[in-house]
């Protein structure tokens, strides 16, 4: 039964419980705007019901207990409270459990690592559990997908999570987790995105212990933790699906919500894999994650020296994201090697030098960051940075040319040469020290021409007209010089 995408509002009937109750098999009423079930039992009457989307609807009160069929219970987008209810952990057949974004609370069941071997997915994301993370995985040897991101779990990441073989997303973001960098997890084959972002990760990032550490990562988001020492230059050398640009066929990441048992031609679609990710200056939400996307995120944290020209040799990255750290040196040459980025994050650093002119490569790059820093020259000029304002280079006082109202060469920006010095020198004679100079040396010149010769007047009128003359062309200089005809 799939009443999907309609505008069904209110509740669900109690007669609408009693059909089909030993037979149904798939009910789909998402995105609706029903309430609730018109029932006082907490159990669905449906024994071998396997699928259950009730998503995107305005559902309310505790989480109702699926049937032990249930292979995908997807419950996503309501008003659903209350803490998860221990019996969920007896779905020993359960593919998706999906809870994320609604009201829930209370510690996770410490059984939850381990519910069923064959959990493919696990979607807690943005509610309001607290405490430890289960720290028993073992099991889960099926587990793609773990998202508890937006919540108050704190401790340490478990262990375990390195024994999920076919883990492909991991997502711990927003939480309060207290712990360095989870290297161990390079291990797993497969893990293509790992959000750790605003917890209270701490400590230098490291350097790989083997020449094969996360194989297949594509989005790494660290942001806004306290992260020291200097960039992680060694995994950047060994990221190898970061170096991957041209990929033909584009596809999502997602998991089938098909049963096995079922007829090839039954059509009951597919769950896909979703993230907030900060990109082009603004926090995104992907609700399908292309595979080809490619993103790094380490801003907000206390990384230090210079970026390493290694950076260059992804070139497949989308966004990259430095800002906000204590990064010094120069920006690598290297980045115009990356033609497919399309978003550059190095604002908030110590970053000194000139902007390299060959990003002016990046086609497709849309934004551009390097606000406060210490950078000088002139700004390139081409492609994409044509299209750039002002707020990408505010703060550095050394940059100059367009789209900066300073000009580069401008005398002003420029060291004073020696006949600056002198004019300055010039204009900071007041015409009352010409005066005085002009009083004076006539003075000495009288002094002068009498004691030059007392019995020779014409000698002494000769020298008195000369050197009137010659300090009335000095004061003549200087009104002509403040007045700006010289």
């Amino acid at each position: 039964m799939d009443l999907s995408y309609n505008g069904i509002s209110g509740q669900v009937p109690r007669w609408f419980l009693s059909i089909s109750r030993g037979t149904l098999q798939y009910l789909n009423i998402s995105h609706n705007r029903l309430t609730e079930f018109e029932q006082q039992s907490r159990f669905f009457p449906w024994t071998r019901l396997h699928t259950i989307d009730l998503r995107f609807n305005m559902f309310r009160g505790p989480v109702l207990i699926p049937p032990a069929s249930s292979l995908y219970f997807l419950l996503s987008n309501n008003k659903f409270m209350g803490e998860v209810p221990p019996m969920i952990c007896n779905l020993e057949s359960l593919v998706a459990l999906d809870l994320s974004y609604n009201r829930l609370s209370g510690m996770l069941p410490t059984c939850l690592g381990n519910i069923s071997g064959s959990l493919s997915i696990l979607n807690l994301r943005s509610n309001n559990f607290q405490g430890p993370i289960p720290r028993n995985w073992t099991n889960a040897r099926s587990l793609k997908m773990v998202d508890l991101s937006q919540n108050r779990l704190e401790g340490q990441v478990p262990r375990s999570l390195a024994s999920c073989e076919m883990l492909e997303f991991l997502d711990l973001g927003d939480n309060l987790v207290n712990d360095t960098f989870p290297s161990w997890l390079g291990t797993s084959p497969r893990l293509s995105i790992l959000i750790l972002r605003s917890n209270a990760f701490h400590g230098p990032i490291g350097k790989p212990k083997t020449k094969s550490v996360f194989p297949k990562l594509r989005i790494i988001d660290l942001s806004h933790n306290q992260f020291t020492g200097g960039l992680p230059s060694e995994y950047f050398q060994l990221w190898e699906a970061m170096k991957l640009s041209d990929k033909k066929l584009l596809a999502y990441m997602q998991q089938s919500l098909m049963p096995t048992t079922v007829p090839i031609y039954t059509y009951y679609g597919d769950y896909d894999y979703s993230l907030s990710m900060n990109n082009k200056g603004i926090q995104m939400v992907y609700m399908k994650i292309l595979d080809v996307l490619t993103a790094i995120d380490l801003s907000a944290n206390q990384f230090e020296g210079e970026i390493p020209e290694t950076i260059g040799n992804l070139i497949g990255l989308h966004a990259l994201n430095l800002s906000h750290n204590v990064l010094t040196g120069q920006i690598p040459s290297s980045l115009g090697n990356i033609e497919v980025l399309e978003s550059l994050d190095l604002s908030q650093n110590k970053l000194t030098g000139r902007i390299p002119q060959q990003l002016t490569q990046l086609n497709f790059l849309a934004l551009l960051n390097v606000s406060y820093n210490l950078l000088s020259g002139p700004i390139p000029k081409g492609g994409q940075f044509n299209t750039f304002l002002n707020t990408s280079y505010l703060e550095n006082s050394g940059l100059c040319g367009s789209p900066l109202s300073k000009e580069c060469g401008d005398p002003a920006s420029a060291p004073p040469t020696k006949e600056d010095e002198d004019s300055r020198f010039l204009r900071g004679l007041s015409w009352q020290a010409v005066v005085i100079g002009y009083g004076t040396g006539l003075c000495v010149g009288l002094v002068t021409g009498l004691a030059f010769d007392r019995r020779n007047p014409r000698s002494l009128f000769m020298l008195l007209k000369f050197k009137v003359q010659h300090n009335w062309e000095i004061y003549r200089r200087r009104i002509c010089f403040d007045s700006g005809l010289y």
